[in-house]
């Protein structure tokens, strides 16, 4: 019998998280194949998510839960419960019961079948306008940044085998990046249909400020193209310039009576002093993570581990 690892960031889910374990339970029932964990991570949740998480464990034996002391990210929870599970297949979903636990049987289908990790597919999400618009930045950066396969689609949602999560566990550097980790550890990912429910209550946790931080990991944690990139504007902004000097001197010569126009001089002058700007932030950038790194800032802190007979461990 195998051992089924869930795995569940939580953030104001104070309202659903309750019925998405029920939902989890219920469906382990139908699958006697399988026993099954359940890790909950309060990620620093501002209402009363972490009450109702230990409650939920105090009654069941089989969950357990972290809090963190303060709000690291989805991906550092999700790092976090990774490293607490036992199983030899992890499923990671959210909080909401937007991501159906009772298909999850439709991924260990996947992986039974050969897989190495299963991503659920939507063909319609019922997320926000925002929300879709930073998951269809988040797909198209990380097909340009990391090689994603054009064809595959990436979630929260997905189950991965255990070798593929203990690689994954590796990374200890600050910014953890769930899908890169994925993404580096195997080429073996499929997709599998799934529904996607509406939010029935509450809003997405994700704010601007979220996603252009989980933008910013997906830059720079796993490929060195935006340096690349920069290089290559770089070379090309210096072949313009060196072209137009040679204008400015054919033109000296051709017609010494005219005058050389301000606003085009102060127009170049503006537009590559932005690129340099914009190139040194994105160097700024990799240095400053580089530097965070170096002095071992953790990708999360552990408050207390709730679980029930075992009582309360701190990290």
């Amino acid at each position: 019998m195998q051992l089924l690892s869930f795995v569940i960031p939580c953030y104001r889910s104070e309202q659903t998280i309750e019925a998405v374990v029920s939902e989890i339970r219920d469906k382990m029932a139908t699958l006697p194949d399988y026993e099954w964990e359940l890790v909950l991570v309060n990620d620093c949740s501002p209402d009363g998510t972490l009450n109702v998480l230990k409650e939920l464990a105090a009654k069941d034996e089989r969950i357990t839960v972290i809090d963190f002391a303060r709000n690291f990210g989805q991906h550092s929870a999700l790092m976090a419960g990774l490293r607490q599970t036992k199983g030899e297949i992890v499923v990671c979903l959210d909080d909401d019961g937007q991501t159906p636990a009772d298909q999850a049987d439709r991924l260990l289908n996947a992986l039974n079948e050969g897989a190495d990790v299963a991503y659920a597919r939507y063909d319609h999400k019922k997320h926000s306008a925002f929300r879709n618009f930073g998951s269809h930045v988040n797909e198209m950066m990380a097909r340009f940044m990391l090689g994603k396969p054009k064809t595959l689609q990436v979630s929260s949602y997905f189950a991965a085998k255990r070798y593929i999560v203990n690689d994954m566990i590796r990374y200890e550097n600050s910014y953890p990046y769930v899908i890169g980790l994925v993404l580096r550890a195997t080429d073996n990912i499929v997709n599998v249909d799934v529904d996607h429910r509406a939010r029935e209550t509450g809003a997405s946790g994700y704010t601007l400020k979220k996603l252009l931080g989980l933008w910013m990991n997906g830059f720079t944690s796993f490929s060195v193209k935006p340096l690349r990139i920069a290089t290559v504007i770089g070379v090309f902004a210096a072949i313009a310039g060196f072209i137009y000097g040679i204008v400015i001197v054919i033109q000296h010569f051709i017609l010494p009576d005219r005058v050389q126009g301000f606003a085009s001089l102060m127009a170049v002058l503006i537009i590559f002093g932005g690129l340099i700007m914009i190139m040194l932030g994105l160097i700024g950038e990799y240095v400053g993570r580089i530097y965070i790194s170096l002095n071992n800032s953790p990708q999360y802190i552990i408050k207390e581990i709730y679980k029930r007979g075992n009582g309360n461990e701190s990290d």
